[in-house]
């Protein structure tokens, strides 16, 4: 269950129509203008190029080259509308090495939330033709060697290779089938929850690939109908591990081009276990993850170069560099969990061994970490390392906020290179996203706040700005002529004692004395890691609902991330009961407050949140008098094993944790509105869900609303998804 930006609802009574009208001239806009007013500009699908000089975006269906010195434009790479690719557009592109080749995607169909098919095509810059890279069948994960010499992809769950010579096609594994064996991409849980779609990588000298085989014949099989308008519907069918059950046997596999022979590495005897990352050092080491069924503990294995060239058929031999074990878990390993410096003896590793997230040197002789960042606030991610500087976002000025660092390898020399004051611009507060370029002589930052839509600029690696690439002034201008809401943050105490962030979106003329009472609608995702509570910005159907008089509530609960590892992980094994705790605790303390009514407070959530919601109108019904829950989890017995497993342990060791927590178990106690909604084709969370939930309630004679949208998926897409929002904004104003 990877973070979802989750759309949040509103809410509306005929009580509130007069309040709205005392303190707000009416609607400046409404939900369908949304898209059409709020979007900000920014600067797409930018690559670095190798000279590090200048840099690549996607600009009206053209590759276009840039100047890292002075953000000047330097040329066309690519022009699909002159040249000859079908539909004259392309959904992603990437550079061969030398970078006369560019691999360009196009007719992308979606497979889950990462994977898809596409028609590849290779456009040579120097002979100005394109080439379909192969007109065998749709290709999944496409890659080019590091030689550029050639392309490797995954069709039908076996892996090819493609000589760009010649464009003769080699076979690689020839055992994939639907259902039973993958080769080279993901199964569903490990794309859904380790977060990435292919499962090959190149050796450094283009002569081997290293890839992962999935082995799920013995995983159990979900089904649901596809309508698509027939008149016999069809069932979709694939493989989904609920917790507690069976997962794929997953193997690591080496193939060497020239002699053809593949080989499999030694990940361990325990085969119940997962391989969530694999890769090279620049040396030409193998590198995979290994983390226990439990996920508490992880691994850091190395097959070293020279066992990769001997052996015969023996099984390639693999030792652990690195090893990190919890008494609950190990949080999720990603690619930014392990970095491997240029000399391919040390490496960074990013852990909570501290108690918060940070980042510490290791050598693959051994030896004790040791810390390059310390202190009560969070590295969020490893932008990149040049010589012996690391450059990574952290939390050290706000968890709510996110700055650029450099810091020396050997913990010294720390700078902060956004947010601060040069000539002419003032420091800045909120949150950035990074684009450096190679070699980390330039960067493109991407600046939001709750205040300030997105600004692009490009800085010298120093920090210094060299131009500003967009500021969306014309839509700074439309906020301010609309009067649109800007978060608020606020801090406030449980009656535990324990002190949590939030935020709240007030109408124009809001009385803070009371003479006027708002409805108040709680939105939240509160699952384990996640954050809402930020400071950057973003316009959704919530703000038209503030408009018309309401205010919108969001705070970020115990179990929630970026305030150290123990009020993140004090929710394990009991998965919602102090998460449900704390939007009840929120709801009454915004219920004391003199604007709010305390009659009408509602909450929403989508996912997790969904969970949330429902188990907040169950267990505090009287002070919830209306719930949203989209696309809920509604018992942890049906979701998926390494999410599930990771946060609240196996079902066979823990029941009660799966349990007690259930809303399906507390439906008699509904006594406000609910709406349940769910898409038929959610392959993430099922609407089985939704449906025991709808059962549960049918039993317990309780009345609720509820409406499907058949064939669409977690997201409700392909169609729905504009249908889902406008009829929250509906259902609340009528019924809270």
């Amino acid at each position: 269950m990877t973070d979802w930006k989750h759309r949040w609802g509103g809410l509306f009574a005929a009580a509130g129509l007069f309040c709205a009208a005392s303190v707000s001239a009416g609607p400046a806009f409404d939900y369908g203008t949304l898209s059409e007013k709020f979007v900000p500009k920014t600067v797409a699908g930018v690559r670095s190029m190798a000279d590090g000089e200048h840099y690549t975006a996607v600009k009206e269906g053209r590759i276009v080259r840039y100047r890292y010195r002075d953000g000047g434009e330097a040329g066309v790479v690519f022009d699909a509308k002159r040249s000859e690719l079908p539909g004259g557009k392309f959904a992603g592109y990437a550079f061969s090495s030398d970078e006369r080749k560019i691999l360009l995607a196009t007719k992308v169909e979606p497979i889950y939330r990462r994977s898809f098919t596409a028609d590849y095509w290779i456009y040579d810059r120097d002979a100005d033709s394109l080439h379909r890279l192969s007109g065998a069948g749709r290709e999944r994960a496409a890659r080019f060697s590091p030689d550029g010499r050639r392309v490797a992809f995954v069709r039908d769950n076996d892996l090819y290779v493609v000589n760009l010579e010649d464009y003769s096609l080699e076979r690689i594994t020839s055992d994939g089938r639907i259902n039973h064996v993958i080769n080279g991409v993901p199964d569903w849980v490990y794309e859904e929850e380790f977060a990435f779609s292919r499962a090959f990588e190149w050796s450094p000298d283009s002569r081997r690939i290293a890839f992962l085989r999935f082995d799920e014949s013995e995983v159990p099989e979900f089904s649901f109908m596809r309508f698509q308008g027939k008149l016999y519907p069809e069932p979709y069918t694939y493989k989904y591990p609920k917790a507690g059950g069976k997962n794929a046997s997953v193997e690591l596999r080496l193939c060497d081009l020239g002699s053809g022979v593949v080989r499999r590495v030694d990940t361990g005897t325990e085969t119940d276990q997962y391989l969530p990352r694999i890769g090279w050092t620049s040396g030409g080491d193998l590198w995979f993850y290994r983390v226990n069924r439990r996920q508490n503990r992880f691994e850091l294995m190395l097959a070293g170069c020279d066992d990769l060239c001997s052996g015969g058929g023996e099984p390639v031999p693999a030792r652990a560099l690195y090893t990190e074990t919890s008494d609950r878990y190990v949080e999720r390993v990603d690619d930014q969990t392990v970095t491997f410096l240029p000399d391919s003896r040390r490496f960074l590793v990013r852990s909570e061994r501290d108690g918060f997230m940070h980042l510490y040197l290791c050598d693959v002789e051994g030896g004790e970490p040791r810390p390059v960042t310390s202190g009560p606030w969070e590295v969020t991610s490893v932008v990149g390392v040049e010589g012996d500087r690391v450059y990574y976002l952290s939390t050290e000025e706000s968890p709510l906020r996110r700055s650029l660092y450099e810091i020396g390898i050997d913990g010294r020399g720390k700078r902060r290179l956004t947010g601060v004051a040069e000539k002419g611009m003032a420091a800045e507060q909120g949150t950035y996203r990074i684009a450096p370029s190679r070699g980390f002589r330039y960067f493109l930052s991407y600046f939001s706040n709750v205040s300030t839509p997105t600004v692009v600029r490009l800085h010298t690696s120093d920090g210094r700005v060299v131009r500003t690439l967009e500021e969306n002034a014309s839509l700074r201008d439309t906020l301010r002529r609309l009067e649109v809401p800007v978060k608020e943050f606020f801090t406030f105490r449980t009656p535990e004692g324990t002190e949590l962030n939030g935020y709240r979106l007030v109408p124009a003329g809001f009385d803070a004395a009371g003479a006027v009472k708002y409805p108040v609608l709680m939105i939240q995702y509160s699952g384990p890691g996640s954050q809402q509570v930020a400071d950057s910005w973003g316009m959704d159907w919530t703000d038209v609902l503030v408009q018309s008089g309401y205010v919108v509530v969001c705070v970020d609960g115990r179990g929630t991330g970026f305030r150290g590892e123990e009020f993140k992980k004090c929710t394990y094994g009991n998965l919602g009961r102090l998460e449900t705790e704390d939007q009840i605790a929120a709801a009454r303390w915004v219920a004391s407050r003199p604007w709010a009514d305390p009659g009408r407070i509602g909450i929403y959530g989508w996912s997790y949140g969904g969970f949330m919601a429902l188990n907040c109108i169950l267990k505090g019904n009287d002070i919830y008098k209306m719930a949203v829950a989209v696309a809920p989890v509604t018992s942890w017995r049906f979701y998926d094993t390494i999410y599930t497993e990771i946060y609240n342990g196996l079902p066979q060791e823990n029941p009660r944790g799966y349990d007690d927590n259930s809303p399906i178990h507390y439906a008699d106690s509904l006594r406000g509105r609910l709406l349940l909604v769910h898409g038929t084709g959610d392959d993430n969370v099922h609407v089985q869900n939704s449906y025991e939930m709808a059962s549960a309630l049918v039993r317990a004679g309780r009345p609720f609303d509820m409406m499907i949208y058949p064939d669409d998926n977690h997201g409700m897409r392909p169609t729905g998804r504009h249908h889902v929002l406008k009829k929250l904004i509906e259902y609340t104003k009528e019924h809270l």
